[in-house]
């Protein structure tokens, strides 16, 4: 680390956004020496001078640069210096002209005596009593800006967030902190439990205080929907909540039982929640059970004749499931239609819309995510949306379809719902008319939603909703091993393993084939043969483009053959050079293949759409990415969305399709290896699927059946409402 004082010469980029500045600077010491640097700086103004610590480091474009980590302002102490900074903009009222007069009268001495002896101003030409009382109004206010930014360093929070902290609360950020530390926790992106305990330790929070031990229970709530619960029972949030706060079970207890007094936490016998996810259970049950209630409303046919027609329309012949499937969907308000790959969901799906249609029926189709509502629109032939579309999500307000504005729909269809967690369903539910009937459709034995709940299983849990699962695979599916293995790991079954070789043995009908084992026990060269795939053999072998048509689909995302690995070794092959901006550990380069990490609403992009690196601007901190359907611009923090996707995860993986996938599936990977994720893996390959790795993972992760318990009650409580309305059934 470099530390040296420097004024600020010349702004060339700000971002009033997250204060990302690029700027000339010259040395206190040589005013003619100037040099750029790169980093946060709040309000920042020419003529300022600064403390500056980081280091040095030569772009490949704009050369030598110093990377600002941290900085404290001081005010200028030159006459030139303070002639810019006054006239900088940084104090109201005093442009450039007014700062040179000021300057001219009172020299070196200006600042002090517009702190000490501000009457004075008045001697000046062109400053009366009014501008006076405003240039010292506009002084005082960036005087303490200056306070806040420095009590907050001295919290040890890094500059980056101290410019998100102060954006957030202003002036008024001391206070917050004082009052309750834990606010950042849920006011600040990137400030988590563990760096708020430790602000609050600093400042003086008792270990046992209520408000500790409160954000210690919430923060506990929260990170167990990061493993999908709705709830944790009584027993296991007193201990974890112990544990992460150093203290006696005795205690959480207390505060909980404390909580719930207040509201402020839900306790239903021996499951603790969270308030919202509470509502959205209970509401997802209450919604969902008056569908039910309505009992059935079936449409006047006759049955045969109907699909005679309708098998002739399309040229097609339904199997007895596929029949049973359509007449539910005419008879039931709610239903639910489910199997696995080659099973006719997407011919069954088109027969049911054009059904509808044909009955004059508002028909609107719809997906948790941009690349299921591609495929379902596809596969449909009709338009298709994302749920946040469809229900007019507006960042920083919400959804404007709900309750009071409904959507105008006859039928809705919602695919993939094993992505939907409980949240979005509630909000779904709400835009609902009653006269409206649904149709969920998914694979139930893929891996359950990112977020809280098991939506999907919990309703055909149930027992009170109509379920249809296809189970037969067509002729022409069985020519698949692709599917055919599918459904063999699904049920428990080893897969048929054909052995791929390397391109030297001259594989004879190879084409005929979409699904291959290349077998090796060492997960250094399983990793050196994902990656031979990807780069060499798969390209030249069956033509696929690795950008647009390969991807490698990793269960970890540490250690050998994982995501974060493959990630750095393929970008160094397939894309080592260019324009590039370095993000934390991660260059990002022009040609670089690159995820989206979360939904963002305002770009229109949604969490695992895959695009590609167009341009990169490291002095302005900007990206430029091409998605399939539109390009989006990232500039600062929006950068940390972004992650390179040679390979990604198989939960990343959930809702897209690709022509070709590469799996390893080594023992080291053993805390991932389950037959759910293996299934949902395969099933993302429509033409090729390659797996790379050891006989005996693939049997740990086929046997090993046992899918992470979920704690939801959405099942009992639809259950529940069964019993209360004797005749939905």
């Amino acid at each position: 680390m470099v530390s040296m004082k420097a004024t600020l010469e010349k702004i060339i980029y700000y971002n009033e956004e997250n204060n990302y500045l690029v700027a000339r600077c010259s040395l206190s010491e040589n005013e003619d020496k100037t040099f750029t640097i790169v980093g946060n700086i709040v309000n920042p103004c020419p003529g300022i001078l600064l403390e500056i610590k980081g280091e040095w480091s030569t772009h490949p474009r704009y050369g030598k640069q110093f990377k600002v980590k941290s900085y404290i302002k001081i005010q200028p102490a030159t006459r030139k210096g303070i002639e810019r900074y006054l006239g900088s903009g940084i104090i109201e009222k005093i442009g450039p002209g007014i700062a040179a007069k000021i300057v001219k009268h009172f020299g070196e001495d200006s600042l002090k005596i517009i702190e000490e002896n501000p009457d004075r101003l008045e001697e000046v030409e062109g400053i009366g009593s009014r501008r006076k009382e405003n240039i010292l109004s506009a002084w005082e206010k960036q005087k303490k800006t200056k306070q806040v930014m420095l009590y907050l360093y001295s919290l040890g929070i890094g500059p980056s967030t101290v410019n998100k902290i102060y954006a957030t609360y202003g002036d008024e950020a001391p206070q917050k902190i004082q009052e309750n530390p834990y606010c950042l926790i849920q006011d600040i992106f990137g400030i988590g439990f563990k760096k708020a305990d430790s602000i609050a330790t600093d400042i003086g929070v008792k270990k046992d205080s209520f408000q500790r031990i409160k954000a210690g229970i919430y923060h506990t709530l929260i990170q167990s929907t990061d493993q999908g619960h709705a709830f944790l029972p009584y027993d296991e949030i007193k201990r974890k909540a112990a544990e992460l706060l150093g203290i006696d079970g005795a205690l959480v207890e207390k505060t909980i039982l404390s909580l719930r007094e207040k509201r402020e936490i839900v306790v239903e016998d021996n499951a603790v929640y969270h308030p919202d996810l509470y509502l959205a259970e209970m509401e997802v049950a209450d919604k969902l059970g008056r569908f039910l209630k309505n009992g059935k409303n079936t449409l006047p046919l006759e049955w045969e004749k109907t699909l005679n027609l309708l098998e002739g329309k399309q040229k097609i012949k339904l199997s007895l499931s596929q029949k049973k499937a359509i007449k539910t969907a005419l008879t039931e308000k709610l239903m639910v239609l489910t199997g696995g790959p080659g099973t006719g969901k997407t011919t069954t799906l088109k027969s049911i819309v054009l059904l509808f249609e044909e009955f004059g029926f508002k028909v609107l189709l719809a997906a948790p995510t941009g690349r299921a509502a591609k495929r379902l629109s596809q596969a449909t032939e009709r338009n298709a949306s994302t749920i946040h579309r469809l229900l007019g999500f507006v960042p920083g307000q919400g959804f404007i379809k709900n309750e009071k504005n409904r959507l105008r729909v006859d039928l809705l269809v919602i695919d993939e719902v094993s992505m939907v967690d409980i949240t979005l369903m509630r909000a779904l539910l709400k835009a609902l008319p009653s006269s409206c009937r649904l149709i969920l459709v998914g694979d139930a034995d893929q891996l359950p939603a990112v977020g809280p709940g098991n939506l999907l299983q919990d309703i055909i849990q149930s027992g009170v909703v109509s379920v249809v699962k296809l189970e037969e695979i067509f002729r022409q599916a069985k020519k698949s091993l692709i599917v055919v293995n599918a459904h063999r790991i699904n049920n428990g079954k080893f897969p048929y393993l054909p052995y791929f070789s390397s391109l030297q043995n001259n594989l004879n009908n190879v084409e005929e084939r979409d699904f291959y084992f290349l077998e090796e026990t060492n997960p250094e060269k399983a990793e050196e043969k994902v990656v031979n795939l990807y780069c060499k053999e798969i390209p030249e072998k069956f033509g696929f483009d690795p950008f647009s048509e390969i991807q490698v689909i990793s269960p970890l995302y540490k250690g050998k053959a994982g995501v974060t690995r493959l990630n750095k070794i393929l970008q160094k092959i397939l894309n080592p050079k260019g324009h590039f901006l370095l993000r934390g550990q991660t260059v990002f380069r022009v040609g670089d293949k690159v995820m989206q990490l979360k939904n963002n609403y305002e770009k229109e992009v949604f969490n695992g759409d895959i695009g590609i690196i167009e341009q990169v601007n490291s002095g302005k901190e900007e990206i430029l990415v091409r998605f399939p359907e539109k390009s989006a611009v990232y500039r600062g923090q929006e950068l940390n969305q972004l992650t390179l996707s040679y390979a990604v995860s198989v939960h990343k993986s959930q809702g897209s399709e690709y022509p070709a996938i590469i799996m390893p599936i080594i023992i080291s990977h053993y805390i991932m290896l389950q037959r759910n994720l293996l299934y949902t893996a395969l099933t993302r390959a429509k033409k090729l699927a390659i797996l790379v790795g050891e006989k005996k993972a693939l049997f740990i992760a086929i046997k090993n059946n046992k899918a992470i318990k979920r704690y939801t009650k959405l099942a009992e409580r639809l259950a529940k409402k069964a019993r209360e309305n004797i005749d939905i059934r």
